[in-house]
């Protein structure tokens, strides 16, 4: 099965999602680094003109449901 650029758009969201909550409990952050900042930086450029910030919020309001059940 091939990923289409919406699932792999999710998954690299997802992962910027993760890799800044790391850094960010472990104070690794630049100051006034937002997690927007930060997963605008990891999305790889052939995929940014499906990205919207819509998106990145409903990947967040997923990953942290999941997380808190």
């Amino acid at each position: 099965m091939v990923l289409s650029n919406k699932e792999k758009l999710v998954a690299v969201i997802a992962n910027g999602i993760s890799v800044f909550s790391l850094l960010q409990e472990r104070d690794e952050l630049p100051k006034n680094t937002t997690m927007y900042d930060f997963v605008l930086k990891v999305i790889p450029e052939d995929l940014k003109s499906e990205l919207s910030v819509e998106l990145i919020d409903e990947v967040f309001q997923y990953v942290t449901s999941a997380h808190s059940s």
